[in-house]
């Protein structure tokens, strides 16, 4: 865990620098890159992001959940050592959304969607910064992570459910691999 003098940025949030190395992180954006990836869709509109999706595929359009095809190997070994390094049961992260943010691509404010419990993340590429807001009466409280290349973050509790978190558009190509677990409500979606 990587947190300054010990204390988290904010209760939930975690990170681990270094989680892959620079040879693997190359072989994973030539992996990513490889596949065939689309512009992100929510409600009739296509984002700048591109994504693909294993395990479970969350549609936008329809509010809806469905399983899709497994990770391959080499994406199910990363998952499996992010279980690992978080202390997670094995096969917790169910879902595994693969993203390129091209330069000018971000991520508005938002909140996982409740069909998902642990958020983890792994970083590629240029490095960024995860903005968390939550609102007090009239304003909002913020705090600023930063998603150095190569690191691993993970949302659970008070990070994943009481703060919004957004990316800001990026200045130069940037990769994420994001895994999540299933709540009970996701559970419950697809027959589980």
């Amino acid at each position: 865990m990587d947190d300054l003098f010990d204390l988290p940025l904010l209760t939930g949030l975690c990170s681990v620098a270094d989680f892959v190395e620079a040879d693997e992180e190359r072989g994973l954006i030539e992996r990513i890159d490889s596949l065939a990836l689309a512009p992100f869709r929510f409600q009739g509109w296509l984002g700048k992001r591109l994504t693909h999706s294993f395990g479970i595929h969350y549609d936008f359009d329809r509010a809806a959940l469905a399983r899709t095809d497994p990770p391959p190997p080499w994406l199910a070994t990363v998952r499996d050592r992010a279980e690992t390094a978080l202390g997670l049961a094995a096969g917790t992260l169910e879902q595994a959304l693969l993203i390129r943010y091209d330069p000018g691509a971000g991520i508005g404010w938002h909140r996982d969607r409740p069909h998902f419990d642990h958020v983890v993340g792994v970083s590629l590429g240029a490095p960024a910064a995860m903005r968390f807001r939550r609102r007090r009466g009239e304003r909002f409280e913020r705090r600023t992570a930063p998603l150095p290349p190569r690191g691993l973050y993970h949302l659970n509790g008070e990070a994943r459910y009481d703060w919004e978190h957004s990316i800001a558009a990026m200045a130069a190509t940037r990769w994420s691999i994001t895994l999540r677990s299933l709540s009970e409500r996701g559970r419950a979606a697809v027959g589980d």
